[in-house]
């Protein structure tokens, strides 16, 4: 898995997470800075270890 880096048609910064399939697991919102895109993906790096699962099904 890993995370790609790009700009959009507006200019702005987004990510995403894709699996080592090739599949994209999921994207993100746009950023102004390149810099802040990849401060969102440290931090999902280090909150997702010990992120819990809701089932709201």
């Amino acid at each position: 898995m890993h995370f790609e880096i790009w700009k959009d048609k507006a200019g702005e910064f987004r990510f995403r997470i894709v699996a080592t399939n090739g599949n994209v697991l999921a994207s993100s919102e746009g950023y102004a800075a390149k810099a802040s895109a990849k401060g969102a993906i440290d931090r999902i790096k280090s909150d997702a270890v010990g992120a819990d699962v809701v089932d709201n099904s």
